[in-house]
């Protein structure tokens, strides 16, 4: 790492970030897109995953909701105060954010229940095989990766992208008003929250990426970098094929019988 990096120009501008972390967004974003344009999204909105796809998915998803204060907490243990304005930055950021996602498995249980998954499925039942790829994936770059590794590929892509994604079902009148009026609100509040504060939360963990990192690291630390942005996007791509594998296959099976 070499000469330090203080942001200058706004928040949610990729030009405000060095040369290398704008490369870095753009060789991802091909893969970041294959998250975005993956079909459950649509399905959600349009109201055509069946009860198994909105299980798995409700399920597939909630050790990964469950365990994200976990993986913050990971990743806070690598600072030390004083040791750098990057820790620093860390340290406050993930404590404060901590305390911020207390409640959102709350929020999660209360949309299962909306979409007709039970809490004590959630909570009782083992999630779907083949979609503990991303907390697996989560688990080990909090755990064993660097400081700047865990918050890049938790904080800056998955909640990034997750941000993303909430917005497009939120915003579907559709979708919201398949929910009862008298829970609406309430099986929501995780989808909204989602859409509308984590618009900031990745560009702020890249700011503290930015900061650990310097103006000119080294490119195998970034092509490092690159690769958890990837492979934390590619666990979400095939958390999602997962879901909707045995839809698809029925769909498939009456097609070839009609």
């Amino acid at each position: 790492m070499s000469m330090h990096f203080e942001r200058t120009g706004p928040l949610t501008e990729l030009t405000s970030y060095p040369q290398w972390a704008q490369d870095m967004a753009a060789d991802c974003a091909k893969t970041k897109a294959r998250v975005l344009d993956h079909e459950i999204w649509e399905m959600m909105i349009n109201l055509e995953l069946d009860h198994e796809s909105t299980r798995n998915f409700m399920k597939g998803l909630w050790p990964f909701i469950e365990r994200f204060p976990s993986y913050m907490a990971l990743n806070l243990l690598k600072t030390r105060y004083g040791r750098s304005t990057g820790d620093n930055m860390a340290r406050r950021w993930l404590v404060r954010n901590i305390r911020v996602e207390q409640n959102h498995a709350e929020y999660w249980i209360n949309w299962a229940e909306g979409a007709g998954v039970s809490r004590d499925e959630l909570l009782n039942t083992d999630a779907p095989h083949g979609t503990d790829g991303l907390p697996r994936w989560c688990e080990e770059v909090s755990s064993r990766g660097t400081l700047a590794a865990g918050m890049i590929a938790t904080n800056y892509a998955i909640e990034g992208v997750t941000g993303e994604w909430s917005a497009m079902v939120y915003k579907s009148t559709k979708y919201q008003e398949s929910f009862d009026p008298s829970i609406r609100v309430g099986s929501l509040r995780w989808l909204h929250l989602h859409a509308d504060y984590d618009d900031t939360h990745p560009w702020e963990a890249l700011e503290i990426v930015c900061t650990i990192m310097g103006m000119h690291p080294s490119a195998d630390d970034v092509a490092h970098l690159a690769e958890c942005i990837k492979r934390s996007y590619v666990s979400m791509i095939l958390l999602g094929d997962r879901c909707i594998q045995r839809q698809w296959s029925l769909g498939m099976v009456n097609d070839a019988a009609a």
